[in-house]
């Protein structure tokens, strides 16, 4: 299964420039249907303002703009390559304008929009999905320290740790790393601590905890 980022949850932020009001938003989506459902919701919402600029990247499926009334090249397109940039799928942003009477020119307006999708992007966050093996792994108190050191160097997710006559942890590390992390732990800890894997999911976590 693929390796991709997508976003972590709804992002939303805005900025004036030259009394005009910006607001990015960013959610992620599954399907085409689920990003026009968005877009229309932010039209709706926003009746009144002077342009509701979208774009979405869906994965192995659509990439789709629109400069709703702006000049041709200063809203959608630079939208949609600050998505590629960030190398986000699954994911529809809309820039809502209101206008402030000041015209920005093209060149402030490509400007403006490409601020208004980074900022909802980087509210929003950014999750991989990806394949995960889930390992259990039973160690005394003496590794406990050590192994973590390990699943963090694994690339890997702590998930749940359990305190009884030895530690037991639930860890997901990427499939690729499973073998390499459980020979690993065996090597450091001269064959006390035995790891297993118990499942594998195909999901996604925020990139700030890998």
């Amino acid at each position: 299964m693929d390796e991709y980022l997508v976003p972590t949850q709804f992002g939303e932020d805005e900025f004036i420039e030259k009394k005009s009001r910006f607001i990015g938003r960013v959610w992620p989506v599954e399907t085409e249907e689920e990003a026009l459902e968005k877009i229309q919701a932010m039209k709706k919402q926003h009746y009144d303002a002077t342009h509701n600029c979208w774009a979405y990247i869906i994965k192995d499926g659509a990439v789709r703009f629109s400069d709703d009334g702006e000049p041709g090249g200063t809203a959608g397109m630079p939208m949609i390559q600050v998505l590629q940039r960030e190398g986000l799928y699954n994911i529809v942003c809309v820039v809502t304008r209101y206008f402030g009477g000041i015209l920005l020119g093209a060149g402030g307006l490509v400007r403006a929009y490409t601020k208004g999708a980074k900022i909802a992007v980087d509210a929003a966050g950014k999750s991989m999905k990806r394949v995960w093996s889930v390992l259990y792994v039973p160690c005394p108190y003496t590794y406990y320290e050590r192994v973590k050191l390990e699943v963090a160097a694994f690339g890997g997710i702590l998930r749940d740790t359990q305190f009884g006559a030895e530690v037991e942890l639930e860890i997901l590390v990427p499939e690729a790393q499973a073998k390499p992390f459980l020979d690993r732990i065996i090597d450091m800890t001269a064959g006390t601590v035995e790891g297993m894997e118990t499942d594998k999911e195909y999901r996604a976590f925020p990139i700030d905890n890998l």
